[in-house]
């Protein structure tokens, strides 16, 4: 068996993704997946691959739900799956950077994620807050809720 490479990292449960708009819409997603390779001493090997199961999406109200998930705005049955797959990473200030392509509702669009990450232990935790035009993706309809979405990610990992 070969051992793991330095910086391999797994998905903890315990993982947050929350997603909100400036009115009334929130809710938060389960189901995240991929491999994470970070190594703050060697930030050209990083890469992030990671997936969102849109089918998890909760918002707290089973109608708002549906309505979430349906034909007229993610199109769960379409379009599984949220994805971010990083091209690089770069240190930024106090933080990092991960600058890759978010893949949603069938579209793909360049993305610069940052993030903070901090040793716990045996283990990690990476934090983002970024936005999101839903609109560029071709989610909804112009004036349903605000076109930003601001999302948060908390995601503990673990050495692989």
């Amino acid at each position: 068996m070969l051992a793991s490479a330095a910086g391999d990292w797994a998905i903890a449960p315990g993982y947050s993704v929350k997603w909100s708009t400036t009115g009334d819409a929130a809710g938060i997603f389960k189901g995240l997946a991929g491999t994470i390779h970070f190594d703050e001493a060697n930030l050209n090997t990083a890469s992030f691959n990671v997936s969102i199961d849109v089918a998890s999406l909760n918002t707290g109200n089973g109608l708002m739900n549906t309505h979430a998930k349906s034909a007229e705005w993610l199109d769960a049955t379409k379009y599984p799956k949220i994805s971010f797959v990083s091209a690089k990473v770069v240190k930024a200030g106090a933080g990092y950077q991960a600058i890759g392509n978010l893949t949603m509702h069938g579209a793909t669009k360049p993305l610069t994620l940052p993030f903070t990450f901090q040793h716990t232990g045996s283990g990690g935790l990476f934090h983002a807050t970024f936005t999101v035009n839903r609109t560029q993706f071709g989610v909804g309809k112009p004036g349903d809720v605000d076109d930003n979405i601001s999302i948060e990610l908390s995601v503990p990992v673990t050495k692989q």
